[in-house]
């Protein structure tokens, strides 16, 4: 594959807006804003990278304004322009001794405004246009009139398609709507006539969030603010479905709208059944290639139920994608070679050749070398033929994948992929968010038991263990025991010694939180039963008092008064649970 821009003066540097390749030979017709239809002839070079293009004649004189869009019919004899202002063209091929010439055979005016988009029927006998005045028009080519007005739309219509097998016609307009009419003929003094019903408004289509959430409801298409004249869907050569463009996908309600192209299946269309995502510009034109290619057998996986595979490209304001039916993803993918926004796109007929047209006034040509895309898909008579088409149709009911929501996937598989890992994120969040509660509700757990611990034990620094009490017991025994010479020392000694063993215990380990506060209650009863005793006490030495009044000496009284005052009276910034009483008690 090579190809490029091709630096030729195509339309006095004006953007051409239109191109479209002859249905049976290498000839180019290109149009643009200098009011002016021109034919190329496109050969393969061997020396240089991009084929040559060489100038054949104008067809100039007659349009008055821009020319939008133009197209061959399928034979080949006829050309249809439209323009600005609403002039609509037919174009017939005369051969004379000269060569072969192009002149007008009809004028169609009905349109009041500017022709953005038409689309010939596969008979060419007729053609249907979309307008900037909102309405598509039905024409008979063959008398020139109009046969039916389709004026449904509420905004431009910026693109319109005409289905092969002849039973339904497209149309897509910025209103964010694209319609599907039907064809219901009706009698009318015996002759038959075409009547086409609107049978589908696609607009809106319902995306569910997650398992088990409401669905919301988004627009499927761009609206007006879309930087484009043209929105030109295609139906597929076979008929099977329908490609249309300017899609603005959102995978959820907070995210941002991802462009893109959407499938329809013949089957149903009344919703997309494939979203092909595009890159950071709004796709503009579709545009299938004319030849069937044989299935290549490497993807197992593929999206299309069908005996061969068709390729189409997908032209965005700044880039191609080039697709077929057998793989989700492009096959190619070509950018940056304009400086301005694409405008349409078209196939050779021998699918050698891929045009693309631009506003910045040049075109570029994709040359594709032999059985590059493929082999060519043959029949008994060594082509598709609109019956082999229809009986495939027939044989072959679910051309396309079962038809459902579009996902943010372009396949069912993709798609049951993305719901596994959301229901994984989902459930990971949700463990993630009862650790992080566990471990605060752990963390206020201790700093509450810290908190009561604190308050039962004043404004000590630790709490005492159990080995600790034992100890500060038997030392305040011997103590006791000892408190013959001087009562005011024995109690000093008391203090010091309390205090360092609360500096101790301060510097060790406390543990858990939970045995710091069994130890406390242990503490508090084991407070509650000295108290007990020592009242106890008090009233036996009260009663041995009174006896022996005579035996006691002064210091022995006023050391008495000092320790029923240290009894009544805590010491400041020490534990009030401990109350040391040097008292030698009788065994």
């Amino acid at each position: 594959m090579k190809g490029g821009t091709v630096q030729i003066s195509w339309h006095e540097s004006k953007p051409i807006l239109s191109l479209d390749f002859h249905p049976s030979s290498s000839t180019l017709a290109t149009a643009g804003a200098d009011f002016d239809i021109k034919l190329w002839s496109i050969k393969p070079s061997e020396s240089q990278k991009l084929p040559t293009v060489t100038y054949l004649n104008s067809l100039s004189s007659y349009h008055s304004s821009s020319v939008n869009v133009i197209r061959f019919s399928s034979s080949g004899e006829l050309l249809a322009s439209g323009a600005d202002g609403g002039d609509l063209l037919i174009w017939k091929l005369h051969s004379t001794d000269a060569g072969q010439t192009w002149k007008v055979l009809k004028t169609l005016r009905s349109h009041h405004k500017d022709i953005l988009d038409l689309q010939w029927s596969p008979d060419a006998n007729y053609i249907i246009s979309g307008s900037v005045d909102n309405c598509c028009i039905i024409w008979d080519v063959n008398k020139g009139t109009n046969l039916q007005t389709l004026d449904a739309h509420a905004h431009y219509v910026q693109g319109v398609a005409w289905d092969p097998l002849g039973k339904y016609v497209a149309s897509l307009s910025s209103d964010r709507t694209c319609r599907i009419y039907i064809n219901k003929p009706h009698k009318s003094k015996g002759i038959e006539k075409i009547n086409y019903v609107c049978q589908q408004v696609i607009s809106k289509a319902e995306q569910p969030l997650f398992k088990n959430s409401k669905s919301t409801k988004y627009h499927l298409f761009h609206d007006e603010t879309l930087p484009s004249f043209f929105r030109r869907l295609s139906w597929s050569p076979d008929g099977s479905f329908l490609l249309v463009p300017a899609g603005s996908y959102k995978i959820g309600t907070g995210s941002d709208a991802v462009y893109a192209t959407y499938i329809f299946s013949r089957n149903d269309l009344s919703r997309p059944a494939i979203q092909l995502p595009s890159a950071s510009k709004a796709v503009v034109a579709v545009r299938f290639c004319p030849i069937y290619f044989n299935l290549r057998g490497t993807n197992s996986d593929c999206l299309f139920k069908l005996p061969y595979r068709i390729i189409f490209a997908v032209a965005t304001l700044n880039s191609l994608f080039i697709y077929d039916t057998e793989s989700t993803l492009p096959i190619a993918v070509l950018a940056g070679l304009h400086y301005s926004s694409i405008t349409d796109i078209s196939w050779s007929p021998d699918a050698r050749y891929l045009a693309l047209s631009s506003q910045d006034g040049f075109c570029s040509l994709v040359e594709f070398e032999n059985d590059e895309l493929g082999t060519p898909f043959s029949l008994s008579d060594g082509k598709v033929s609109d019956k082999d088409i229809k009986s495939l149709l027939q044989t072959a009911n679910d051309t396309i994948v079962p038809i459902r929501n579009v996902g943010p996937v372009v396949d069912e598989n993709s798609k049951m992929q993305a719901e596994e890992g959301a229901d994984c994120m989902i459930i990971e969040s949700v463990n993630t968010g009862t650790d992080l509660l566990e471990s605060r509700e752990t963390s206020a757990q201790r700093k509450a038991d810290d908190s009561d611990m604190i308050k039962s034990t004043g404004s000590a620094q630790s709490a005492m263990t159990d080995s600790e009490t034992n100890e500060a017991e038997e030392k305040a025994d011997k103590m006791a025991a000892e408190a013959t010479v001087n009562v005011k020392e024995v109690v000093s000694d008391c203090r010091k010694k309390k205090a360092e063993e609360g500096d101790d215990v301060a510097t060790q380990p406390t543990g858990s939180v939970e045995e710091a506060d069994l130890g406390s209650r242990k503490i508090e009863a084991e407070d509650k039963a000295e108290k007990q005793v020592l009242s106890s006490e008090e009233k036996e030495e009260k009663s041995q008092s009174s006896l022996d009044g005579k035996k006691s000496g002064p210091n022995e009284e006023t050391a008495g008064k000092q320790i029923s005052s240290s009894k009544s009276t805590p010491i400041p910034n020490k534990p009030a649970r401990k109350r040391i009483t040097p008292i030698a008690i009788d065994p």
